[in-house]
């Protein structure tokens, strides 16, 4: 039985890998992709490994956290009358595996298809290239933040929609206007975990830039507002893990407005202030949002635009 094996970072997974994967699975009777860690990666192993795996469910596919002489070692181990390792790009074609193991270079590449240097270098100037379950992390991402009743939902929509792009509403409104006020603990995992969710979801819809009315630390702070300073710990990793470009911080400087949903209002600037500290805190990047309509409006479109000319230059 052929054995065939494939190993990369997939960093990030293109058409390049797509090719050679299809290409190798042709090959052999069975084909194992080793995805390995490594500190010189964009993308942790763990994201790297559900991109493979969520293309091909049907491959074994092996995330090697020891890097890439676990991977080595590991398919060393395995069995098979012919143990194959396919190669795109000449990376292994020197060896540090065991002589039992032959080695194939596999033609993949086609005038359309880029390196996966250049597109490290930079991927957003390449977005065709990665493959769609890849796209969203590299997607830039502006968090519009605030305190209830700062016009973050209204931006938010009208952003998306001056930039060609899609936003995500924000789940905990969806939440409470389904099950109430009145939350628990759990209800703020719930609206923390439908957050991800929407967000990872509409992610894959977007184009290059996505906005997110809210995101988890808001939900952080309002855990303090409800629980006396408390929050639970994976909402608080969680939003210390999700990678923002930039931040929209919305001042309460214009008339709070009851919607039935909103009962804060005088805890609206000490919300807005204990948001800015955890912005200056972890030395995110953000721009306050503040005035009239018009003048937040004018204020987003241009910090919006500045963060885009940056990231293409």
């Amino acid at each position: 039985m052929k054995h065939g094996f494939i190993l990369g970072k997939f960093d990030p997974l293109h058409q390049g890998h797509f090719a050679l994967i299809e290409s190798a699975r042709e090959q052999c009777e069975r084909l194992t992709i080793l995805v390995y860690d490594t500190n010189e990666a964009l993308a942790p192993g763990w994201q790297r490994y559900h991109w493979v795996k969520n293309t091909w469910p049907d491959l074994n596919v092996i995330h090697c956290v020891g890097g890439v002489s676990q991977a080595f070692r590991w398919m060393e181990n395995q069995s098979g009358t012919e143990k194959i390792l396919f190669d795109g790009s000449g990376k292994w074609k020197g060896g540090g595996f065991s002589e039992g193991i032959l080695y194939q270079m596999v033609g993949n590449s086609t005038e359309t298809q880029v390196s996966t240097s250049h597109i490290r270098e930079a991927p957003n100037q390449h977005l065709a290239q990665i493959m769609p379950v890849a796209r969203p992390f590299f997607i830039q991402r502006i968090a519009l933040i605030g305190p209830e009743s700062c016009g973050k939902s209204y931006l938010a929509e009208k952003l998306a929609v001056h930039f060609q792009t899609v936003f995500v509403e924000e789940y905990g409104r969806t939440y409470c206007e389904k099950f109430g006020m009145d939350s628990t603990d759990l209800d703020f995992a719930h609206v923390a975990g439908g957050q991800l969710y929407r967000e990872d979801e509409m992610a894959l819809q977007a184009n290059r830039v996505l906005f997110c009315d809210t995101e988890l630390i808001v939900t952080q702070v309002w855990s303090e507002v409800y629980f006396q300073g408390k929050c639970q710990p994976w909402i608080f990793w969680a939003n210390h893990e999700r990678r923002y470009t930039h931040f929209l911080l919305c001042a309460p400087d214009i008339p709070w407005v009851n919607d039935g949903l909103r009962e804060f209002e005088q805890e609206r600037q000490r919300m807005f202030e204990r948001l800015r500290q955890e912005m200056e805190s972890r030395q995110l990047p953000y721009t306050v949002i503040a005035g009239s309509y018009s003048d937040r409006w004018d204020q987003a479109v241009k910090a919006v635009e500045l963060v885009i000319s940056e990231k293409a230059g």
